[in-house]
């Protein structure tokens, strides 16, 4: 029997690398119907145009559904795949520039940026969350791509929904160290422990050895360009650490360029969303375009894919997702949600023992963890008391920053997407 897949935020124009996975993964994930779900009328007719050609081309035999009734295309869902972002591009734009002009970091997952994205995603993922426990198929998984991932998935799992949350810079750099040693990607298995945007691959292991000293040796310049890191800390370290990782070892570097003017992420995706749109509309494209390489999210299609199809059939994949820690990593509580390697069956991910962080990673990690738990506190309650300990509990928002200043105008900023924060006046 086939499944039922509904994709909240399915005008993305991510959409396409998700249709492509879906589309090879038949033999392990008959899907009776895809359901995207937006609340833009024309995006959605114009990604479910070309994902419907795309399946078409691909001689799928289900049923696409575009709607923009939540309850219909969450009725009856196996998996609930979440990847939307409130308030669009223009939101992220405020996440990029404002933290600047108050001398931190602004980045749209991570800091300042990462925080306010949080207080406008997580009430809304949460009320989606209820929707599929009381309106999905019995059983039903919710898949979380929505940024912070982390913070959303420590939201979820802290109260009991049947979510894993997932991120493709794990699946990223497991590809581009495979190039590098000229390797079929499926033998490359990844040591990665930490938090969503705050982790290290410790080892890369070839048909179990550890390939990741010789590689560091031969292709260090590449590497440390790729992470816009020094080489020297990754020879002196011996590991990948995540891109986001410059934002905290090269902070005032970052906030010279960002309070230089250097053009934002934000506004190039827009630039980029825009045309990706305008080639979606021609009736004759009927598969991915290349540009969409270009829009993030490289290999979302791969480990999305895969991650389902392994939740469906119970295979056993090992796979990079964020999960109830229960022990994997010795340095964290049980159900602090972290990023490791977890082997997925049906009954969900469990995640493998890795061995202790180093001193400066766990000290790291333990006060994301503190700003992450009272960040969720935050957006769930609009207490400002607890908004202003989140913010000051995240190591790129330093002393130097004028706290109560910056809360004021991020609150501001996004009134209209944060009513716990600004009640109705009755």
């Amino acid at each position: 029997m086939g499944t039922k897949i509904a994709v909240i935020g399915g005008g993305s124009t991510y959409t396409p690398e998700l249709v492509d996975g879906l589309a090879r993964r038949t033999d392990r994930l008959p899907i009776d119907e895809l359901v995207l779900l937006d609340i833009e009328p024309e995006r959605l007719e114009v990604v479910g145009g070309l994902a419907q050609r795309m399946l078409a081309r691909a001689g799928w035999g289900g049923r696409l559904v575009t709607t923009l009734d939540r309850d219909a295309a969450v009725d009856g869902a196996d998996f609930v795949l979440i990847q939307l972002r409130v308030g669009g591009q223009a939101a992220r734009l405020v996440d990029e520039t404002l933290p600047p002009k108050f001398g931190t970091i602004g980045q749209e997952t991570t800091g300042a940026g990462g925080f306010a994205k949080a207080l406008r995603t997580v009430p809304l993922v949460l009320e989606l969350a209820e929707l599929t426990r009381t309106r999905a198929a019995n059983g039903a998984w919710i898949v979380d791509f929505t940024n912070p991932v982390g913070v959303v998935s420590q939201a979820l799992l802290d109260r009991e929904y049947r979510a894993i949350g997932l991120c493709n810079v794990a699946i990223t750099l497991q590809r581009m160290v495979a190039r590098r040693l000229g390797v079929d990607p499926d033998r490359v298995a990844l040591e990665h422990v930490g938090l969503n945007h705050l982790s290290w691959e410790r080892a890369a292991r070839v048909d179990g050895v550890d390939r990741l000293p010789d590689l560091i040796a031969s292709d260090g310049q590449f590497l440390a360009d790729d992470l816009g890191l020094p080489l020297e800390q990754l020879q002196r370290s011996g590991v990948l650490p995540s891109y986001y990782l410059r934002y905290f070892d090269r902070f005032d570097e970052v906030l010279r360029h960002q309070q230089e003017g250097g053009e934002t992420r934000a506004s190039e995706v827009m630039e980029i969303e825009r045309q990706l749109l305008e080639l979606y509309r021609d009736p004759k494209l009927d598969r991915k375009p290349a540009l969409l390489d270009d829009r993030g999210g490289a290999y979302y299609s791969e480990a999305a894919a895969q991650l389902i199809a392994s939740l469906h059939d119970g295979r056993g994949d090992v796979q990079v997702v964020d999960v109830r820690n229960e022990g994997a990593m010795p340095d964290l509580e049980a159900m602090d949600v972290v990023e490791v390697a977890a082997r997925i069956d049906r009954d969900g991910a469990h995640p493998l023992p890795v061995a202790p962080l180093a001193d400066d990673q766990r000290e790291l990690v333990l006060q994301v963890k503190r700003y992450e738990r009272l960040t969720i506190e935050a957006a769930m309650t609009g207490d400002r008391t607890v908004a202003r300990e989140a913010l000051e509990a995240h190591p790129l928002v330093d002393s130097r920053v004028d706290l109560d200043a910056l809360l004021d105008a991020l609150l501001d900023a996004n009134r209209r997407h944060l009513p716990q924060f600004f009640p109705a006046v009755a």
